[in-house]
């Protein structure tokens, strides 16, 4: 029997290697939800050929062409379209010059005769359209089942002419490339601008592009900064050079001329690949945006230069009045030099308000990544056709990047500044513990050096924090002493967790197990002692781990089963003692939600394996139903926020969010499943994981592809962009469960 095609989602719009903005958006768009979704959901597209005479050499993605003059071609492709049973929604990527007709109403019999759900991307608003305008937009928007635009402007112009429903139109923004934060010294020696203030602008060049008041910017600022160098990158729009040549290019270059600037202006007359563009903007000082079209509703150009740490200066079109911001850059009046000039000198003469607008810039850009663009799209997708795959979704590969990039010779940095780590914060066990659990699991799969490597150095970082007791310094700061003597009982556990998984761990060298052994025969004694439930619980969870070593004497694996077992009984009490004082179905251990909730149920039904007693298991599910209930909502999952918790009789806090309770619930409920082998644990944790991939109130991606870290919390409105030790062991520690 032939296998049937997994669901397509087809894109209507132009496609590389057509040199055209959206070209490019569309190649982008697709890329990223191929990334996330494919191959259970398929990209493809119908492109629309410039002119009806050229021909590009399309890749496979493509299924169909229409030659934009064609009408047949509309016609044909519409009934295809409702041929191929595998094709579940069309998006139009619309933009008024791409379709053939007035207007482009060449599309409206394409959208007529289209029986699949339409969702049409707006890439153009206008405030004022013409008569016809108005009209074909009309067509369009009645024959969608969903709008698109890119931002909150456009869509209130788009309900003040057509009077649309809000549920109507979704507001998603323009993608961006997701890189890390820049070092603009490195991009520059990369590209031999080392000596450069960099200014620059991108994008295909034509006479709208208002490069000339850019500079006619330039005499004077060159003579305050000598070393000011503006690049124009990109090749004249092919229609522009169909029609004129290169008639506008040899206009700036006369200007350049004419105000003496050969050896500050510099024009990259080419068709830049990413990477190229990518490296142009992460060495950009100032980006520029002169464009003289006060109507442009859209501008990937100021996307992807917010996105690389550039503030900007632009004329006050309609795009650039939504996203920039006093804090991003400066907003200029149309055909004024000046008005540049003056932008670009405020910028450059204050060091330290640059600095500012470079990060401001950069954070405001990370919902705007084309991961979380993927998502929106997808949401829309599903809502429409219900095409969301049943099988779990793809996991990003692993990526140890960040984890390198906060361990140095001794141990794991607690903390980060966005992505550098920050010394003077100093170490933690709590974090090491994590990372040497981590590294532990990861070995199983990636016997590599880099990975033995660190499991060494995060046990010897255990072992270096060990007292004669038995128990641990927390804390260790960056001149690697104990300045503090407090212990925590939190961090003894998460000890004791890793040291037991290491001891269980039969792939790991016999000298790392004997080693975590002689630190935890040291230490496991002092767990009876433990007052809060998450250290025991956390200790439960290594000491069932070390059932797994058959080289334990009998007479420790004897006492670590009792201790297991006396530890899990205090746990039951708890449970019961709270469970009995009121009569509110409050099946839990404490008056109180905090962190690491799912780490309590986990521990008891760990030790259920190794007590054997029904008991332990009947509390485990009883409180994990009970917090299952209240973390799962509406199908996301949403822990307990740490601004204020959720006490007993009181309302729960929502915010922040933070990385190490997805992770306790992932790790919890895939625990859940093996033991129980019950299949509404496996779907809670495929949820909650999903968390980090942006299943969330935001739609953001907590977890971070391009670093391999994670962000430090979910806030109400915003992330918190700091990429820390405990969250980014957190979310690895998720992936690996």
């Amino acid at each position: 029997m032939k296998k049937p095609k997994p669901p397509c989602i087809l894109y209507v719009a132009s496609y590389p290697p057509r040199e055209c903005g959206i070209a490019t958006f569309t190649q982008d768009l697709t890329n990223a939800l191929d990334k996330e979704f494919n191959p259970a959901v398929k990209s493809k597209v119908l492109a629309i050929n410039d002119n009806g005479t050229s021909i590009y050499n399309y890749p496979r993605k493509v299924r169909w062409q229409i030659r934009e003059v064609n009408m047949e071609d509309y016609l044909q492709r519409a009934n295809e379209i409702n041929q191929a049973h595998d094709i579940k929604v069309v998006n139009v990527q619309h933009e008024y010059g791409i379709f053939g007709g007035d207007e482009g109403n060449y599309l409206l019999p394409l959208l007529e005769l289209i029986k699949k759900p339409v969702v049409v991307t707006f890439h153009t608003v206008l405030p004022r359209p013409t008569g016809t305008m108005r009209a074909v937009t009309k067509s369009i928007i009645d024959r969608a089942q969903a709008i698109v635009v890119m931002t909150k402007t456009a869509k209130r112009l788009l309900q003040r002419q057509y009077k649309i429903k809000d549920n109507k139109i979704q507001v998603i923004p323009h993608g961006v490339h997701h890189v890390p934060f820049p070092s603009k010294r490195h991009f520059k020696k990369k590209l031999n601008l080392a000596d450069y203030t960099v200014l620059s602008t991108f994008g295909m060049l034509n006479s709208d592009k208002g490069i000339e008041y850019a500079i006619e910017a330039l005499p004077e600022l060159v003579k305050k900064y000598p070393k000011l160098l503006y690049l124009v990158i990109g090749a004249t729009h092919p229609v522009v050079r169909r029609h004129e040549g290169e008639k506008y290019r040899n206009k700036l270059k006369r200007i350049v001329e004419k105000n003496g600037l050969k050896e500050n202006v510099k024009f990259y007359d080419k068709y830049l690949s990413l990477p190229e563009l990518i490296d142009y903007l992460r060495a950009t000082d100032i980006y520029i945006s002169p464009t003289l079209n006060p109507k442009q509703s859209v501008s990937g150009t100021i996307s992807y230069a917010l996105s690389c740490a550039c503030p900007v200066v632009s004329t006050q079109n309609q795009y650039a009045k939504d996203v920039i911001t006093s804090e991003r850059g400066r907003l200029v009046r149309f055909h004024n030099a000046g008005d540049i000039k003056n932008a670009i000198d405020e910028i450059l003469s204050d060091r330290q308000m640059r600095t500012e607008m470079k990060k401001n810039a950069y954070f405001y850009s990370r919902h705007m990544t084309w991961q979380n663009v993927a998502l929106s799209y997808f949401k829309i997708y599903n809502d429409l056709a219900k095409i969301l795959p049943r099988e779990p979704g793809k996991l990003p590969k692993i990526n140890l990047a960040h984890v390198k990039n906060l361990t140095d010779e001794f141990g794991m940095i607690q903390f980060a500044t966005h992505t550098k780590p920050d010394i003077h914060s100093g170490y933690c066990i709590d974090d090491n513990a994590r990372a040497l659990l981590a590294m532990a699991q990861l070995y199983h799969g990636d016997k590599t050096t880099d990975v033995l490597r660190l499991s060494e150095k995060y046990l010897k970082f255990i072992k270096f924090t060990q007292k004669r007791t038995g128990r641990f310094y927390n804390f260790v700061n960056y001149n690697r002493t104990f300045d503090d003597p407090a212990e925590s009982e939190d961090a003894f556990g998460r000890a004791l967790w890793a040291l037991g998984y290491v001891i269980g761990g039969s792939t790991l060298p016999d000298r790392l197990r004997r080693q975590a052994w002689t630190i935890l025969k040291k230490s496991y004694p002092e767990a009876i002692k433990m007052q809060s439930l998450r250290a025991i619980s956390f200790s439960i969870i290594g000491l069932t781990y070390t059932g797994r070593n058959s080289d334990l004497s009998s007479q420790y694996a004897k006492k670590i089963t009792i201790l297991i077992t006396r530890l899990a009984e205090r746990l039951t009490r708890e449970y019961k003692k709270t469970v009995a004082e009121k009569k509110d179905s409050w099946n839990w251990f404490e008056n109180f939600l905090t962190y690491s909730n799912y780490k309590l149920p986990e521990a008891l039904l760990r030790a259920s394996t190794v007590t054997g007693k029904p008991e332990h298991r009947a509390v485990a599910e009883e409180s994990l139903k009970f917090l299952s209930d209240t973390n799962f909502i509406k199908n996301y999952f949403s822990p307990i926020g740490q601004d204020g918790w959720y006490f007993r009789g009181g309302k729960r806090s929502w915010f922040d969010q933070q990385p190490e309770d997805a992770s306790s619930a992932v790790e919890a409920l895939v625990a859940a499943y093996r033991i129980t082998k019950k299949k509404q644990y496996l779907k809670q944790a495929q949820l909650a994981f999903d968390w980090f991939l942006g299943k969330n109130h935001l739609n953001q991606m907590i977890y971070d592809e391009a670093t391999g870290g994670c962000y430090d919390g979910l806030g109400k409105h915003s992330i918190n962009f700091n990429q820390g030790a405990e969250s980014t062991i957190s979310y690895l520690l998720a992936r690996l469960a």
